[in-house]
């Protein structure tokens, strides 16, 4: 049996799953991008392997565990253009039924609504898929997302110091989370 996976929309921002398809697209706009994500985007740190896989490697594994509920993610989308990513990674079912939300924006399109609206269609999917609890980490000089996480009716949690390795160095992380109810 195959499990058909969402298209979300609102207007004209959407998110959908990483396509195949989508490689040339897909690349040009991280290269676009690099140095306006490299202060927010986790790497590995020096001396660990690195994970290095082939675009439909990565693409098998993201829809894998979109079909198995580990993580669900997507690329988002204005019109048939893509422009960023929005995922819930680190699901964990059970008692806890929650999981960690990430994002990133391209520079030519933040600031614009986009962001919020396509995070939002991922918070709302997630809930309906039985999700009780999101959260996310944002750097305290992240106005952005810090500005993203309040609109989006997140409550703070607390700070993980040293949290994410980023840019070169291990980064604390403000964390905020939502519930269903």
């Amino acid at each position: 049996m195959s499990i058909r996976l969402p298209v979300l929309r609102d207007g004209d921002v959407g998110v959908r799953p990483l396509a195949r398809s989508d490689e040339a697209e897909w690349l040009q706009l991280r290269r676009e991008n690099a140095e306006w994500l490299k202060p927010w985007e986790a790497t590995t740190p020096p001396g660990v392997p690195h994970d290095s896989m082939t675009f439909a490697s990565f693409v098998r594994q993201e829809r894998r565990a979109w079909k198995k509920g580990q993580a669900f993610a997507g690329v988002i989308m204005v019109g048939e253009r893509i422009v960023g990513r929005v995922s819930i990674g680190g699901i964990r079912w059970g008692a806890e039924r929650g999981g960690s939300l990430g994002y990133w924006i391209a520079q030519s399109h933040a600031r614009r609504g986009i962001t919020s609206r396509a995070v939002k269609l991922m918070i709302d999917y997630g809930f309906a898929q039985g999700l009780h609890r999101i959260e996310i980490a944002v750097q305290p000089h992240n106005e952005a997302s810090l500005a993203l996480v309040a609109k989006l009716g997140f409550r703070p949690e607390g700070l993980r110091e040293s949290y994410l390795f980023i840019d070169g160095g291990w980064r604390d992380h403000l964390v905020f989370a939502r519930t269903v109810d």
